[in-house]
């Protein structure tokens, strides 16, 4: 199956998550529960997932911030993530919570939540029944779905299964999840979501500035993995990433590397972060930063000032 290696890019990215929070890059009480150790990762590639993991909270605090407790969040290709119960920890409630992978992947994910009391607990709301079979869990204000985001009809009766109010503000995230579909697939799945989801935010994390030897490099391991990159012509450079949403009918979209991302964390915690691990060489993690990007896309004007300052 050759979506068998695009899968399998889930798991090698909660064990790294899970191996940066084992180090105290950040706190995750929930990673562990559906993740086995393997093992350590550079300190190049944990500070890498560090910045992923905190600048994509960034701007899920920003939107949050906008939205309030009517806010929904859809996250595309969810694989392992676990932000649905970090929200819950801080006491963050959302009108609704929607994860959707390819089934084999969602059907895992449900096998870990009903075995782990600390994650079934966090989503049973007593005045809903839970309904699960062996892909799907609908709980309350949370659903997790398995369903392919190529078929576009199939993802369009999903969501509604999970209940999904077009109206409501509604965060869309996506982890190097756009760059495995092909690029006309992906044009019509943005075009549908913006003319659906009036007021709404896409955080998009995913490789960027491919077209040099670090960039070929990255391809060529992707490529030796399996991965076929269906959708890398928008990964060119940021340039490419913003018009990939606005081709699609966005009323904008920013896009950032994710050196620029990194310093615009609070400055304290990089502190905090850098002296975890020393890194012998600046450079590899610089490249690293170069060849990565996170694109904000908005529709709806309370949306349009998301920024990283």
């Amino acid at each position: 199956m050759e979506d068998e290696p695009i899968q399998a890019t889930n798991d090698d990215a909660s064990e790294c998550k899970r191996c940066a929070v084992q180090l105290g890059y950040w706190q995750d009480n929930y990673i562990t529960l559906f993740i086995k150790p393997t093992e350590r990762r550079t300190p190049e590639i944990n500070r890498g997932y560090y910045a992923r993991v905190k600048g994509v909270e960034m701007f899920i605090e920003k939107f949050l911030k906008k939205a309030g407790d009517q806010a929904q969040i859809i996250n595309l290709g969810c694989g392992f993530d676990t932000l649905y119960w970090r929200l819950k920890d801080a006491d963050i409630n959302v009108a609704n919570y929607v994860e959707l992978d390819f089934p084999n992947v969602t059907g895992r994910k449900c096998y870990a939540i009903k075995r782990h009391k600390q994650l079934l607990e966090r989503i049973h709301d007593p005045d809903s029944e839970i309904r699960l079979s062996s892909t799907d869990l609908h709980a309350g204000n949370y659903h997790l779905i398995g369903v392919d985001l190529r078929n576009l009809k199939e993802f369009e009766s999903k969501i509604i299964q999970a209940e999904i109010n077009y109206t409501l503000p509604t965060l869309f995230i996506a982890e190097c999840v756009l760059v495995y579909i092909e690029s006309e697939c992906v044009h019509k799945l943005l075009s549908w979501i913006g003319t659906k989801f009036q007021s709404s935010v896409f955080v998009n994390y995913e490789m960027v500035n491919l077209h040099d030897i670090f960039g070929n490099i990255m391809l060529e391991n992707l490529k030796a993995r399996g991965c076929n990159l269906a959708g890398i012509d928008a990964c060119k450079n940021l340039e490419t990433q913003q018009e990939r949403f606005k081709k699609a009918g966005w009323d904008g979209a920013t896009a950032w590397d994710m050196i620029k991302i990194y310093h615009a964390l609070p400055s304290t915690d990089r502190h905090r972060v850098e002296k975890i691990e020393f890194l012998d060489e600046q450079e590899v993690i610089v490249q690293l930063f170069q060849h990565y990007c996170i694109c904000v896309a908005w529709n709806g004007t309370e949306f349009a000032d998301l920024d990283i300052t």
